[in-house]
């Protein structure tokens, strides 16, 4: 078979086309500016949250007139004899103070005294485990409220709540993306299968004849799968050109002034602009086939 015939009569076939090819493209071009966002993005986002899942702390205040008998006693109930925790660190009165000072001098300046316990910084081995240690140092009541298991202890405090919230959210973010950028690429993939079946339309009495002479169906399908092959890869090679674009005008200027853009890991726009190209054409054959499969029985 000669690929150039084939190839000219895709080129034909979109030149009695202009208007629903460039739909079709256009369709493409489009879906892909958005998987080429959305995959940094759902990166980004998820490099973050993971970032929180590891700050993740459990703080153990003591009471205000604990010896230091008793923290180290704390911290003997802490490192030995809690399950899921991976370490302890000690934060004294004096050095919270001081950081806290720092912060809001005004507000503490007006203080005069030192409001703020010593405590314990733990951090479990797994973020999901958090809950079991706080249950472990502060067991629920039948009456709902939290018991300590040492008189040293004042309260446990948990941060998981703020730290579900943001993984949440992000979470949200990534399913909202990821269900628009199905529904663009169901919608490209019509887009160019509506535009195989006007190019098949158009030539029904040619490729009518074509079967009548002994043509194969392959050899009928393969003009109109090259022609969806182009319109995708041109949507794909435009979109990946905006992306560098943009990459280069923007993101990387601003790399430097946000920590969100610059600390992530993503992947190299190369192998992103790869992974885009392969799209733009599965999305495109997969358009063609879906008309080819329904307008070639003639």
């Amino acid at each position: 078979m000669r690929i150039g015939f084939f190839l000219k009569e895709a080129l034909r076939s979109m030149r009695r086309n202009p208007i629903p090819s460039f739909a079709a493209m256009a369709s493409v071009l489009v879906t892909l500016l958005v998987l080429g966002v959305f995959i940094p993005v759902v990166q980004m986002t998820t490099g973050a949250a993971n970032d929180v899942r590891d700050k993740v702390v459990l703080d153990v205040y003591l009471t205000r007139d604990a010896t230091d008998a008793q923290a180290e006693r704390v911290r003997e109930l802490l490192a030995d004899r809690t399950a899921h925790v991976a370490s302890v660190d000690f934060v004294s009165k004096e050095a919270a103070y001081k950081r806290e000072r720092e912060r809001n001098p005004e507000a503490y300046e007006l203080l005069g005294s030192n409001p703020l316990p010593d405590t314990f910084r733990v951090t479990p081995d797994d973020p999901d485990n958090i809950g079991a240690i706080r249950d472990a140092l502060a067991p629920a009541t039948p009456s709902g409220k939290r018991t300590v298991v040492d008189p040293a202890i004042d309260e446990v405090k948990n941060r998981k709540e703020e730290t579900d919230k943001i993984l949440t959210a992000t979470s949200v973010v990534k399913l909202t993306m990821a269900l628009l950028c199905g529904l663009l690429v169901l919608a490209s993939a019509l887009l160019v299968s509506n535009t195989i079946r006007l190019s098949l339309f158009s030539r029904r009495r040619e490729v009518e004849v074509m079967k009548l002479v002994g043509a194969t169906d392959w050899f009928i399908r393969w003009p109109f799968v090259l022609e969806g092959v182009i319109l995708g890869a041109l949507g794909g090679l435009l979109a990946i050109l905006l992306l560098a674009v943009g990459k280069i005008a923007f993101i990387d200027p601003l790399a430097a002034d946000f920590a969100l853009i610059s600390a992530p890991d993503t992947m190299p726009l190369s192998v992103l602009a790869l992974l885009l190209m392969l799209a733009a054409v599965a999305v495109s054959a997969l358009g063609s086939g879906l008309s080819l499969r329904r307008f070639l029985k003639v």
